[in-house]
């Protein structure tokens, strides 16, 4: 599996963990850590959760058999 592929995933993770906890017990965790949801750092982690999702749409698609 290539690098980005693997960064990618780990985002995805981040981002499903993060809404599952918004969900579940009404806390984000990323704004926390970061400053509130309107903070330049959360809205860069939820950008790029977003585009790895994008990303991750690509693997659904791939022959397995490339690696």
């Amino acid at each position: 599996m290539k690098l980005i592929d693997r960064l990618a995933l780990i985002l995805v993770i981040v981002g499903a963990l993060n809404w599952g906890s918004v969900g579940i017990f009404g806390f984000d965790c990323v704004a926390f850590l970061c400053g509130g949801q309107m903070a330049v750092l959360s809205r860069i982690i939820y950008s790029l959760v977003g585009l790895a999702g994008l990303w991750c749409i690509t693997l659904l698609f791939r022959d397995r058999d490339e690696e």
